[in-house]
């Protein structure tokens, strides 16, 4: 009898604390999945209110096979309930059902689940292990990989929060089906991040699948997930605490973030933020220089074609650009008040550098409706 081929994986490398991350469909209901996990009494399923009814009941009953009791929680939708309120909904769980440091947590759901619930893990009795299993594209390529949690503030995104790795990455693409159009798109973003800053090549696989992408092909989604995860996985091994080389992640997320604060967090999903704000991000770059407007022309083009913003919002009727300085004074790139940039300064390189107020005035003014 023939041999069953192996789930596709990549190793995020991080010597006693490596783990892997599954790529495949049929993942979530298949008890062999979690079967490398350690064995424990209790196992605690943290969800939201849109996935919750999907998958919950399916994950479930797989993990039943190896803990004795499966609980579930579950969360409101949407990054404005990423905040210490919801948080303590896990902690209310945790401590109602006696979990103790054995329990395991699973985070099923989009980048908001996975970022509280890995927080959450970190905190509670000082460190309990979680396993990621996320259901959306921008979850899948980014925000599950490598071990940053966290809430939001009111002044700033991500800025509560610790690094923790998870035990395992579980990325089912069937989960992507039910995936609405909107959140499709903004997991888009992530994957066209990838390519400017570490690969030009899968660039053009980008561009040349995204009709493909869009209509949720499955063997263009699992190259897509897969060459993401290789991408973040190379940095994270490298950097796993964002000291130097891993700040290219966040290419557009400077720009990004300052739109999701000024607007009210929800008001965009996080990916239509980040695709504006790559947008912005290269033509701060070809204000400095570093690149030409061939290459801002083209990556406006292709966030346009994944069904992205390229007009950043207004935030201020008066002083627009003034309130988006403000709000990335408090990026957690900014180093004693200077706004620090991801810019793109080469094919399939990027780098961190401050720009000078009036030029990222400039660009604020150019790329804003």
């Amino acid at each position: 009898m023939q041999a069953p081929n192996p789930i596709p994986r990549v190793t995020i490398n991080l010597g006693d604390r490596s783990y892997p991350i599954l790529i495949a469909s049929s993942l979530l209901d298949d008890p062999s999945t979690f079967a490398s996990l350690p064995a424990g009494e209790t196992a605690l399923i943290v969800t939201n209110v849109t996935v919750g009814p999907l998958y919950a009941q399916r994950l479930q009953i797989a993990l039943e096979k190896r803990y004795k009791t499966v609980h579930v929680v579950t969360l409101p939708d949407g990054e404005e309930h990423k905040h210490w309120e919801t948080l303590n909904l896990i902690f209310d769980a945790l401590l109602a059902k006696a979990c103790d440091r054995k329990s395991v947590l699973f985070a099923l759901g989009g980048g908001v689940v996975g970022d509280m619930t890995g927080f959450a893990a970190a905190s509670y009795m000082r460190g309990v292990p979680f396993v990621q299993v996320p259901t959306t594209l921008l979850a899948q390529v980014d925000s599950s990989v490598g071990g940053k949690t966290g809430i939001n503030h009111p002044l700033g995104k991500n800025m509560i929060g610790a690094f923790y790795q998870p035990l395992q990455v579980v990325c089912d693409l069937d989960t992507l089906k039910t995936l609405p159009d909107r959140e499709l798109s903004a997991g888009l973003a992530e994957v066209i991040k990838y390519g400017p800053i570490a690969d030009m090549q899968f660039l053009d696989w980008i561009e040349a699948n995204m009709d493909r992408l869009l209509a949720r092909d499955v063997d263009a989604l699992a190259y897509a997930v897969q060459r993401s995860c290789e991408i973040k996985a190379w940095v994270v091994a490298q950097d796993e605490r964002e000291s130097g080389l891993r700040a290219i992640l966040n290419f557009g997320h400077t720009f990004g973030h300052a739109i999701e604060a000024g607007m009210g967090y929800g008001k965009w999903l996080h990916g239509e933020a980040v695709g504006c704000g790559m947008v912005m991000a290269a033509m701060l770059s070809l204000e400095l220089g570093l690149v030409d407007a061939t290459f801002v022309a083209r990556l406006r083009t292709l966030v346009q074609k994944a069904g992205l913003p390229v007009i950043g919002p207004r935030l201020d009727p008066h002083d627009n650009a003034g309130r988006y300085l403000e709000l990335m004074r408090v990026d957690k790139k900014a180093d004693a008040g200077e706004i620090r940039f991801v810019v793109i300064d080469g094919p399939s390189h990027a780098t961190l550098r401050g720009a000078p107020d009036v030029i990222v005035r400039k660009v604020v003014d150019a790329c804003c409706a």
